[in-house]
């Protein structure tokens, strides 16, 4: 095999492997449904992290917030906001998100990186008012507990950590964010 052929094999195994990340990144958990009759104009604005599974993207951080908004080109901008104590300052990491399938369905894709996505599914969600929301990644070692408000009801907060350990998540790894 001569220089170029070998070039152009290994060019095209690594894009191949990247396609295959990137690919892989956008699934749905087993068991896991996104919603449907999802109405993104409802879930723009701010959200507060009320419960998480730890991330080194998130360890250590407190007052977390998301914020989503509309794109110049359809999709959404994502800023995430939480404080370091220990570093005592503000992180904030900002990416963009679009719908996998139907623009109805709580199943979108973000990326933080480049051209590198991954799964971003609203689990359950209060359809009337937009108030709270479970939110998942591509497999079960990412769970978010969302809120419009800094705090929940301890019953709606355990009914959504119910869910969640019914679906399959390790819910006693949960961490609970201090705002």
């Amino acid at each position: 095999m001569n220089t170029s052929n070998l070039f152009v094999s290994v060019s095209l195994l690594f894009i191949l492997a990247l396609l295959l990340i990137t690919i892989g990144c956008i699934r749905i958990p087993e068991n896991v449904k996104p919603v449907d009759h999802f109405v993104l104009e409802k879930y723009l604005g701010v959200w507060y992290e009320i419960a998480r599974l730890d991330h080194s993207f998130e360890r250590g951080l407190s007052k977390v917030t998301a914020t989503y908004s509309l794109r110049d080109d359809g999709g959404i901008k994502v800023v995430n906001r939480g404080f370091s104590v220990k570093e005592n300052s503000w992180k904030e990491a900002e990416g963009k998100a679009y719908f996998v399938q139907k623009s109805d369905q709580g199943f979108l894709k973000v990326s933080f990186f480049g051209p590198f996505y991954g799964s971003y599914i609203i689990v359950e969600l209060d359809h009337k008012d937009y108030h709270y929301a479970l939110v998942c990644g591509p497999n079960k070692s990412y769970l978010w507990i969302l809120a419009r408000t800094q705090e929940i009801q301890k019953e709606l907060k355990n009914s959504l950590i119910e869910k969640a350990s019914q679906l399959g998540f390790n819910t006693s790894q949960l961490i609970f964010v201090d705002h």
